[in-house]
């Protein structure tokens, strides 16, 4: 990724959402750009006009974190948004998100027995392990039934971003599309400035840019979020709606892996609806994310088993 651009449209386009009103500056009747000026966000900065525009040109590299935490106060950016500007400011200054040397990209595994132990011993709820490109990794007997329309059955590995923007499923999936969309492209953006070097993740964003108008505009708007927690709601094809609860636990042992599990109500339908779709599952043999079944480095699986759509 073009990191200069990177800086350039994220500052530019966090500008444009802050108003005059806002920032508490006299806002006037003519301007012709919406948002705050440039001179207005290196006043609030204090920082001189010429610097600020330097930075919004994308020249962040050197920029102390003094300055950048005054960037964040004047931009009124929120925490994940803080966190971005920083990553890329990192990545400008030739330093991971990690603060370690820059070292060849390692591909994310799940395929430690010990992980899907863990996983198969949760039965109430969907669990899974996706890594930062989306791509689903393992799940346990429930995950496997609950996602079977995204998991398919043959091709790449399964990946909830192309299914989201590629597959005309995903719409009777996810009753509220439009919403899943924003947040797929919106943690995906945060992922890109963590590690702007990973060729796979800038592939994914290539491949779903070309194909989908959707995501090409999520995308250039530059938003950036964390969702941890939170209620979604589903349709699954054999028991319903459902409306689950989601904690998003990061995985120690493997940096930028997460484990997510879904949760019903006690006593509500989800929880009834789950339960069904629960007793369903104990009939289908375990497949994804199993150890003794790799991948080859370009996601395609060595060995039988269940695949994703593509």
């Amino acid at each position: 990724m073009d990191n200069r651009r990177e800086v350039s449209e994220f500052l530019t386009s966090r500008r444009a959402k802050i108003t005059p009103e806002q920032a508490g500056i006299p806002g006037g009747s003519n301007r012709r750009v919406p948002g705050l000026r440039r001179t207005e966000v290196a006043i609030l900065a204090g920082v001189s006009v010429e610097y600020y525009a330097k930075l919004e040109r994308g020249q962040i590299a050197g920029a102390s974190a003094s300055v950048l935490e005054a960037i964040v106060r004047a931009l009124q950016l929120d925490d994940t948004e803080r966190a971005h500007l920083f990553d890329l400011a990192r990545a400008a200054d030739g330093i991971p998100a990690s603060g370690r040397p820059r070292r060849r990209a390692t591909r994310h595994s799940a395929s430690r027995p010990s992980l899907h132990w863990a996983l198969e011993a949760v039965t109430g709820a969907v669990a899974f392990v996706r890594d930062p490109r989306q791509n689903l990794l393992a799940t346990n007997a429930l995950g496997r039934r609950f996602y079977a329309p995204v998991i398919g059955d043959g091709g790449r590995t399964p990946n909830l971003a192309r299914f989201q923007f590629l597959d005309p499923a995903a719409r009777d999936f996810y009753p509220d599309w439009d919403l899943f969309a924003d947040m797929c492209v919106t943690i995906m953006r945060a992922e890109a400035g963590r590690d702007p070097h990973d060729r796979a993740l800038q592939d994914l964003v290539g491949e779903l840019s070309t194909r989908s108008d959707t995501f090409r505009r999520l995308w250039a708007a530059h938003d950036v979020r964390t969702h941890g927690t939170g209620t979604k709601r589903f349709h699954h094809p054999e028991v319903g709606e459902l409306t689950l609860a989601y904690e998003d636990l990061a995985l120690t042992a493997e940096p930028g892996l997460a484990m997510i599990i879904y949760t019903a109500e006690p006593g509500s339908p989800s929880e009834e609806r789950l339960r069904l779709l629960s007793s369903l599952s104990a009939e289908q043999p375990p497949t994804l994310g199993r150890p003794s079944r790799t991948l080859r480095p370009d996601g395609e699986r060595l060995s039988g088993g269940h695949g994703g759509v593509g």
